[in-house]
């Protein structure tokens, strides 16, 4: 197993838990004003997307607790990375942009973040996934890349 393996497949339940806290920390920032909360998110997904629920405590305490609320429901792992990928991308964004003192960029970005993730943890759509199979679909991602999504998971 390599060391920035992430699980072929991942606990949907687990993955709506951690979508929560995203999306209820990104707005509890936003409404308190609180911006040292980026990067803090952004270290958690970059800590998701290197090596799964391995050493993100977020991660680690959603698969503890999902499957004592709720029977596990297995899903394919490679979107979820890739959807763990972007929430990286714009968080990592977000705390660059208050940085360099674009704090309205910053917002919208951990905005976006937080819309998705309330995607997600309310209605089980995870934007990323979409957008994986899209390009998986358009032969930008290889289908080998997720044999559970080729088969229609």
């Amino acid at each position: 197993m390599s060391v920035f393996s992430f699980p072929e497949r991942v606990n949907e339940y687990a993955a709506r838990l951690v979508a929560t806290v995203v999306a209820s920390s990104v707005v509890s920032a936003f409404v308190l004003k609180l911006p040292w909360v980026l990067p803090v998110l952004a270290l958690g997904f970059v800590l998701r997307v290197a090596w799964g629920p391995r050493f993100s405590p977020l991660a680690r305490l959603a698969m503890a607790t999902a499957p004592r609320l709720w029977k596990p429901k297995p899903v394919a792992g490679p979107p979820k990375r890739f959807a763990q990928g972007i929430g990286a991308l714009c968080t990592l964004g977000a705390t660059a942009s208050f940085a360099l003192g674009y704090a309205a960029l910053g917002w919208g970005l951990a905005l976006l973040v937080a819309f998705f993730a309330t995607l997600e943890a309310s209605l089980a759509f995870c934007m990323g996934c979409w957008l994986y199979a899209q390009l998986q679909r358009a032969g930008l991602i290889a289908p080998d890349s997720c044999a559970a999504c080729v088969e229609g998971d």
